[in-house]
């Protein structure tokens, strides 16, 4: 009976696109004790609800407690805490994020997700960081996976997987009002209210905005006057319907729309003949928006369906280059639970996504505009090999895109927990990073160099259509221990080999009459001849020193070892340099509950240097003050990087943007919460 019903529901689900399915029940986790943070269940390891202690991956969650006391106002602000990652600003509006190696501010080999939409870009298998402007007090969880995810989440997924998990409307009622603002943080604000529909359907609405002020230039040289070098303005409205029938249906449908501007200055190829290269201001116009929905039915005994879909529109469009794409996405999942405690998923999805890339001075697109489709599908089996603990995990990821065709990407994962505060687990995993649109069809005039006699020759970036997947093996391992209810560790290592990583090959020059004057094009062409090695350690701590006082740590060791392929002409360039990541990073956390209701939280973090780009070291001291005078209301004084006036995190831009430094800035937060009307 339950496999015809099943067979039904599924020919129901695709015969139209509901709305979509919530997300886990939202909880106070400020008061949870250790032991409790270890069960809290995720779902981006195994695409199944699990516990972080049995877990087979090395994974960290960022709790809404965690976001409410950091005093980060951004995604990448609060990543920093996770072990594993480097979160390395640019400019007031730019990052490089990446887990265990290859950051860069198109960094290729991270998947973020946010409630399971996609959001890195084909142009470049990257993320616009400035685009996902998330309202932070609707964010359940944040959970990060370092290392591969491939098996489930697909390509990208290859050093790691971000999850954003937003809370479902129910957990959002009444109102939110929260505005602030500082020295750098000029004025911000969020506006929530949530309500109910019938007995049975919930909802919320929001609408949020910011201005960031500009900030210094590395010497120490304010930027123009008024706008400055690098000031930006963002803001955001959207919603959120829950509704929850009889029947073991769940249905959720979402969007958002956000835009603003971002001004920059850039150092940029204006002319063929010299001087190349002058620096301009430009103003940046970006725009995002997206229609997810999710329907999900549960099973008597634990199985469960899921269909997904959708749609995302962004428009980016800045001095160097334009980017307006539309990208449709539908997911399906079934996850069946067998006899002898196994557990089977499988599913299958289909992306299409098409592009218009504005041409600019020195950068074209061959074709400026493409349509690009995959198809994906994955299964995945967990075994019970020794009940509660000796768990085997096996899956494969199969997928077939326009670039490379056909890719495989399985793992297998163990998982033993011989008491039940301890877990050991191992995993080996296949992962790639496909190509993507400018490695495909880029032509980029980077610079220009007088070679004598009148000739004047210009270094152009070409993309090759030969270009194949980047991939990956890697070999992990990892152990959760809890000593004590107040203390509990989780170390992890790993050793990464990578094999077709891109290069760029100098080609034959050629001679360009067109535009005037005469020019010899001094090609790069996009390759796949360099091989690598990453390995590290990545170790987290928690102590709850007494009921009002908790400790948070974390360390991260890296070693990154590149080397052009044997085979590989002798004209390749290392489009890869080792040192973009600090070897090694330590952050320690407090966070204490002082008596009138009052809480006093600090962070500090150090971050080791960039050789490869002479950044030094830089230690970074962020605190807040919090006061609740009722428990609706609540004032916050936030001081970060106090032990600097500025300092510079990460020098290396691809498009000539001009990197600014970080520095001592303070802001003022108030927010209040309102009862749901009945």
């Amino acid at each position: 009976m339950q496999g015809r019903f099943r067979l039904v529901w599924i020919l129901w689900i695709l015969s139209f696109i509901p709305p979509a399915a919530a997300q886990d029940q939202s909880r106070d986790i400020s008061s949870l004790s250790i032991e409790q943070l270890m069960q809290i269940q995720v779902t981006s390891v195994s695409r199944t609800k699990a516990s972080v202690e049995h877990s087979a991956a090395a994974i960290y969650v960022i709790t809404q407690s965690d976001i409410r006391r950091s005093g980060a106002t951004s995604i990448p602000d609060l990543l920093r805490m996770v072990p594993g990652l480097e979160v390395a600003q640019i400019n007031a509006h730019a990052w490089a994020i990446s887990a265990r190696g290859f950051n860069d501010r198109f960094s290729n080999k991270l998947l973020v997700m946010i409630d399971g939409r996609t959001v890195y870009s084909p142009l470049f298998s990257g993320v616009f960081w400035d685009l996902q402007d998330v309202m932070l007090e609707d964010v359940d969880r944040i959970e990060v996976i370092r290392g591969p995810g491939a098996a489930l989440w697909g390509a990208n997924a290859v050093n790691g997987v971000i999850n954003i998990v937003t809370k479902k409307a129910k957990d959002t009622q009444g109102g939110l009002l929260r505005a602030g603002g500082g020295n750098v943080n000029l004025g911000f604000g969020d506006l929530r209210y949530g309500g109910k529909i019938g007995d049975k359907a919930y909802y919320r609405v929001f609408a949020s905005s910011f201005a960031q002020n500009h900030l210094e230039l590395p010497s120490g040289a304010i930027g123009l006057v008024g706008n400055g070098l690098d000031q930006w303005q963002m803001g955001q409205g959207g919603f959120r319907l829950d509704w929850d029938p009889s029947g073991g249906d769940a249905f959720t449908f979402e969007g958002d729309l956000h835009g603003g501007r971002e001004s920059q200055q850039l150092e940029k190829l204006v002319s063929f003949a010299p001087p190349f290269l002058q620096k301009i201001t430009d103003n940046t116009g970006v725009a995002e928006g997206d229609l997810l929905a999710r329907v999900t039915h549960s099973f008597a005994g634990g199985s469960q369906m899921s269909f997904k879909f959708y749609f995302d529109r962004t428009n980016y469009n800045d001095a160097v280059f334009g980017e307006n794409r539309n990208t449709y996405d539908m997911d399906f999942q079934d996850q069946v639970r067998l006899p002898g405690r196994q557990t089977f998923v499988w599913g299958m999805g289909y992306r299409h996504t098409d592009d218009e890339i504005g041409a600019r001075f020195g950068l074209t697109f061959h074709p400026p505009s493409g349509d690009e489709d995959l198809l994906n599908a994955f299964a995945q089996d967990q075994f019970q090999l020794l009940q509660d603990h000796l768990s085997l995990t096996v899956g494969s990821k199969f997928e077939h895109n326009d670039f490379s065709g056909n890719d495989t990407q399985p793992n297998a994962r163990l998982l033993w927990t011989p008491q039940p505060r301890q877990a050991l687990w191992l995993a080996v995993s296949r992962a790639v990073r496909t190509p993507n649109r400018a490695e495909d069809a880029v032509a980029f005039s980077e610079r220009g160099v007088a070679l004598g006699g009148g000739l004047n020759g210009i270094l152009t970036v070409f993309g090759d259509r030969s270009f194949v997947s980047e991939g990956l093996v890697a070999y992990e391992a990892g152990y959760r221990v809890e000593p004590t209810a107040q203390l509990s560790f989780d170390i992890a290592s790993y050793f990464n080999r990578y094999t077709h990583l891109g290069t760029l090959g100098l080609g034959a020059p050629f001679l360009q009459t067109s535009p005037p004057p005469p020019h010899l094009i001094l090609p790069a062409v996009f390759g796949n001849n360099m091989q690598g090695e990453t390995y590290g350690i990545e170790i987290a701590a928690n102590w709850n020193v007494t009921g009002r006082w908790r400790l948070s740590s974390a360390y991260t060791w890296l070693v990154e070892t590149l080397h052009i392929d044997s085979r590989a002409p002798p004209s390749q360039l290392n489009n890869l340099l080792p040192g973009d990541m600090p070897r090694n990073q330590f952050l320690i956390r407090s966070s204490l509950d002082l008596p009138g209701n009052f809480e006093f939280d600090g962070s500090l973090q150090h971050v080791g240097k960039l050789p490869a780009q002479a950044v030094p070291s830089y230690n970074r001291f962020d605190t807040r003050l919090g006061w609740h005078p009722r428990p609706a209301l609540e004032f916050s004084l936030v001081a970060q990087n106090l032990f600097d006036p500025r300092h510079v995190e990460f020098l290396k831009t691809d498009l000539g943007e001009q990197p600014t430094a970080i520095p001592r800035s303070v802001y003022v937060q108030v927010t209040c919460h309102f009862p749901a009307k009945r």
